[in-house]
């Protein structure tokens, strides 16, 4: 199972949320940097590169994190995994949003849009339809 609470590469991402939600965002990135590091398959590699790119200062180190998690997940084309693209896809678009990277921003909005087939019809999965409907209305009206 992909998300395996006994996975010590698991363990430490949930240690590091547990840090984030104590307001402790520094001591969270290095034990993402060191989940990442100690990772020794694609799914950990998927997990570890998820978390660390929530922890980059810049947008551009952000992309290269969001696109090697995409990568990893793409890679892994497991469906515990699609459950996640849209999330990513998302986190993508906004960085070439940011970056004034209008075109690839709508393409990965696009993208986005294409994988909520994989989200649940909860508040998370609103969330994310929510956040791809408004990014695609901002790129739209941008050149």
């Amino acid at each position: 199972m992909l998300f395996d609470q006994q996975n010590p590469i698991n363990q430490l991402c949930a240690q590091g949320m547990l840090l984030e939600g104590e307001a402790k965002p520094e001591e969270a990135a290095k034990l993402f940097i060191q989940a990442w590091n100690e990772a020794s398959n694609t799914a950990e590699k998927f997990i570890a590169a998820h978390y660390v790119a929530r922890h980059q200062i810049t947008v551009s180190d952000k992309l290269k994190w969001d696109e090697t998690a995409l990568s990893l997940a793409l890679e892994l084309d497991n469906p515990e995994v699609n459950g996640a693209l849209p999330s990513l896809y998302l986190n993508i678009a906004k960085c070439y949003e940011d970056l004034k990277d209008f075109y690839k921003a709508r393409t990965n909005y696009q993208s986005a849009l294409e994988c909520t087939k994989f989200l649940l019809d909860d508040g998370y999965g609103n969330m994310i339809r929510s956040g791809i409907k408004s990014g695609l209305e901002r790129v739209r009206s941008s050149n």
